[in-house]
Order: structure tokens, then C-alpha cells, then sequence
């Protein structure tokens, strides 16, 4: 191996190590199973892999590695759409933490909704993207990113596993 690969491969480890968690946590916010978000994350980084060298720092990068990531798991959903079915609920936890229990009614609500919406959501509400970024890494226009966030926020309003929070909160 020449040291330019060398010093790539030692640049990617590096870019990996300090937005890798950020990735998954983003992955899995889409998939809603932490070893499908693994793959999603592996997937896209291999994927990314010979252009790190290429693009000027690893802020850019990271845009990079989501737009991928993104895209990716939309082939996945419209591939999964295809041919399988959705199961009606979420297996049941364990835990008795407050906090993991509304995070956990969070995330079923979340995966109540379309892929589409689900990724535009996470986009915008969990990672704090502007509509003009989620529109440019999923490819779609602006006005879809509107229409799918008021109609996601709304769907998971509705929701009946956050309908009951709300009705706790209010006493």
C-alpha cells in the first residue's frame, strides 16, 4: 500500500470515528432497528469511501454520506414495499425509565408513517436540516418537503401512541 492510500484510509477511520454515531442515530431514527441502521450506515460509508479524498472537509463529506444514506434507504423501502408487509406493532420493552418508554412511543409513531414522510421528519425536526437541504438530499422539491412535514407532524399528533401522553400531560 502507498502512503496516499494509507493517509486516506487513516483520514476515512478518523471521519468515521467522530460522526459514525451521529450517523447511526440517523439511521436508525429511519429504520427503527439498530442493525438494519447499521447497514444503512455501512452501506452508504462504502459507498462514499473512494470520494473522501476528493471533497474538501468532512463537513461537506458528512452532507455527502447522509445524501447517500438517504437515497439508499429510499431504494430500500420502495424495493421492501414490493414485496413485504409491514408488521401492525412494535415488539414490547422492557424498560420502566420514563424517558425511554416516550422515546420508544416516539419512534412507533414515527414508523407508523410513509418512508418518505419518515425521512423527511427525521430530516428536518431530528437533525435540524432547512427545507432546502432536506429537498436537495432526497431530490425532491420544496413544496413536497412542506407538504410531507405538515402532514407527517399531523399524522403523528394523531397518533395513538402519543394520544395518551398528551391526555397524562393534561391532568
Amino acid at each position: 500500500m502507498d502512503s496516499a492510500s494509507g493517509a486516506h484510509a487513516s483520514s476515512f477511520d478518523d471521519f468515521v470515528r467522530d460522526r459514525g454515531r451521529a450517523l447511526w442515530r440517523a439511521a436508525f431514527l429511519l429504520t427503527g432497528d439498530p442493525h438494519t441502521a447499521e447497514d444503512l450506515v455501512q452501506t452508504a460509508l462504502s459507498r462514499t469511501f473512494r470520494r473522501y479524498d476528493g471533497i474538501a472537509n468532512d463537513a461537506t463529506f458528512d452532507v455527502y454520506v447522509r445524501t447517500t444514506m438517504y437515497r439508499t434507504f429510499c431504494s430500500w423501502w420502495r424495493r421492501a414495499w414490493r414485496g413485504e408487509s409491514p408488521t401492525a406493532s412494535m415488539p414490547e420493552t422492557l424498560s420502566t425509565d420514563p424517558v425511554d418508554e416516550e422515546r420508544l412511543d416516539v419512534l412507533r409513531a414515527l414508523h407508523e408513517l410513509p418512508p418518505r414522510q419518515r425521512s423527511i421528519l427525521v430530516l428536518r425536526y431530528f437533525e435540524d436540516r432547512s427545507i432546502t437541504e432536506v429537498a436537495t438530499l432526497l431530490g425532491v422539491t420544496e413544496g413536497t418537503v412542506k407538504s410531507a412535514s405538515h402532514k407527517g407532524v399531523a399524522a403523528m399528533r394523531d397518533s395513538v401512541h402519543l394520544i395518551d401522553q398528551e391526555a397524562d400531560h393534561e391532568r
